[in-house]
């Protein structure tokens, strides 16, 4: 009726489930992100919550249009089942055999745990979803954490997602359900929309329905009043939009007025009252006022007592310390601004290099610039660490009493040698194969006995690392921003997984790092330290590693070696 009206091609406010309408407000994206997540992190389970129309089921939908096509997926629409009937219906789902009309558990489990496994040995997924879980008996719960019971040592062979409304949440609060409770990986509560958002999303469905970009059906007060009276809750909002578009029909306007969204809520609701504010919105809107207001104080207080307040550092030392170079170092020659070949006096220097028949013992600042050109085929420009920050890569400097320690970072590093007539010197290491070191001039390979260079080496060398983007340090639980969303973009790929836009270090996220530290022999902490990044790094083929070098090197000399 009121499309022709409108000039739309379909309904726009339908309350039916439809993956093309879906409004992706920051919620929405962050709740999709968890789901998406969650399926790769390693198994257990996932709950989504939310009121009654939040979109939660159009959630769980877009979800499956996003897995990979070697995913299992079992739905399960209605809960209310006994133990018996609730793994029987997974297994039709899943199109497990088992003996029909059978009332063991046992049988029914077993026939699920058979199919697990074999899914697992053909690399593919398995994911259980149940809808409306709040009406889920305390009985059918225990049986469902059961199923995640059957693991390897890299995760579990099941993944269960539970959505449902806000008391599922409270339910799985009880100390009789505190084992479930303690294997949920990623939560979410998908909160209403707020006003901007409800006048969004009034938008972007118009607009998916054939509305022009440039038309407004509802303005701004008609986008209010419809928040005031719908609390955010999209369900509300299509059914107050869908009967106000039909008065504006009946009454030939070309806008819906304000007046018509309270009409229209009187019809479809039976009431017309205001929709008390959200508590937790204003609560939070307090908390900010009252950090800022407490910072303020704070500052004032600091530089009312100290007005000579200075910081206890400077510029130098904190680039030093960020670099890896400790205080001692800042007044070295390699931390001076000198020209590139200044760290020894002239005569000696060049008297060393021009009698010396080892190519590969170069001076620090031929190293730098000899690293420099490997990994980034450019000539160095400044300092080494200076270049390397402005590239996005960090300098780390390390001591060392055996070689298996320079080995285990899997990159090209810089050896600190000692020359033979004092000065300080250094060498370019690519790999070590048997008693034979692998060392880069800038120009050539070199391939020299282990023996001849550890006589030299003092101990100490150093390497760089591409760190993720906007990293700082190590990134753990509760973390936010881009350095995070880089972390789960390279957990993702190496999943095989769709990229989620997240960029909150959840337990999903600390779960997965667990699994990829298992995996790798690393220290278990859940923490993305420069380790277990460097680790990953090289695992989806991002990082430099010493076989990279050492081939794009040869490469470069078109396999020549000097010996």
């Amino acid at each position: 009726m009121y499309q022709q009206y409108f000039e739309l091609n379909e309904q726009p406010f339908s309350i039916a489930v439809n993956p093309r309408y879906l409004f992706m407000s920051d919620r929405h994206r962050d709740a999709l992100a968890h789901l998406l997540y969650g399926v790769g992190s390693g198994g257990g389970f996932i709950l989504l919550t939310g009121e009654v129309g939040t979109g939660k089921t159009t959630l769980n939908r877009c979800l499956l249009e996003q897995l990979p096509d070697q995913t299992d997926i079992a739905i399960v629409l209605n809960p209310a089942l006994s133990a018996v009937e609730l793994l029987a219906t997974v297994c039709d789902e899943f199109e497990v055999d088992y003996e029909q009309g059978t009332d063991s558990l046992k049988l029914l489990t077993d026939a699920l745990h058979q199919f697990l496994l074999a899914n697992h040995r053909a690399n593919r997924r398995t994911v259980l979803m149940i809808d409306e879980a709040q009406h889920l008996g305390f009985e059918v719960l225990e049986q469902i954490r059961l199923l995640t019971n059957l693991e390897t040592d890299e995760k579990k062979l099941l993944q269960i997602i539970l959505t449902g409304q806000p008391e599922l949440a409270a339910m799985l609060r009880r100390p009789e359900l505190r084992q479930l409770n303690q294997r949920i990986t990623a939560r979410f509560n998908l909160t209403p929309l707020s006003t901007g958002e409800t006048s969004a999303y009034i938008q972007h469905r118009l607009q998916i329905a054939g509305l022009p970009s440039d038309r407004v059906v509802f303005p701004n007060a008609a986008s209010k009043a419809v928040y005031r009276l719908s609390g955010g809750i999209p369900r509300l909002i299509n059914l107050l939009c869908d009967r106000a578009m039909m008065g504006a029909y009946g009454r030939q306007a070309e806008v819906v007025s304000a007046r018509l969204v309270t009409e229209a809520a009187a019809e479809v609701m039976g009431e017309t009252s205001k929709t008390p504010p959200d508590p937790v919105r204003a609560s939070r809107s307090y908390a900010r006022l009252l950090v800022v207001a407490l910072t303020l104080l704070c500052v004032a207080v600091l530089f009312a007592a100290r007005p000579n307040f200075s910081l206890p550092f400077t510029v130098e030392t904190s680039l030093a310390e960020r670099q890896g170079v400790g205080s001692a170092a800042i007044n070295s020659p390699d931390m001076r601004t000198l020209s590139p070949d200044s760290q020894m006096p002239a005569a000696a220097g060049g008297a060393a290099d021009a009698v010396d028949e080892r190519p590969w013992l170069l001076s620090p600042a031929q190293a730098e610039r000899a690293l420099w050109g490997l990994l980034q085929g450019q000539p160095l420009v400044g300092g080494l660490c200076d270049a390397a920050s402005v590239a996005g890569w960090l300098c780390e400097r390390y001591q060392a009493e055996v070689w298996d320690a320079v080995l285990d970072h899997n990159r090209p590093s810089i050896l600190e040698l000692r020359r033979d007539n004092g000065f300080a010197g250094a060498a370019v290491l690519l790999g070590i194969s048997k008693e034979t070191a692998q060392l880069w001039t800038g120009a050539t390979v070199c391939e020299v006995p282990v023996a001849a260079l550890a006589a030299l080496w003092l101990g100490r060398f150093s390497y760089l690392w591409q760190t993720p983007t906007g990293w700082t340090g190590p990134v753990s639980k509760g973390a936010t921003g881009i350095v995070v969303a880089d972390i789960v973009r390279a957990l993702s790929v190496l999943d095989g997984l769709p990229v989620p836009p997240l960029s909150v270090y959840t337990a999903a996220v600390e779960e997965r790092v667990r699994a990829f530290q298992r995996f790798r022999g690393l220290e278990v902490d859940g923490v993305m330290g420069a380790r277990s990044w460097r680790a990953l790094s090289d695992e989806i083929g991002e990082g430099f590693s010493l076989d990279i070098a050492l081939s794009s090197a040869l490469s470069d000399t078109g396999g020549a070696l000097c010996r």
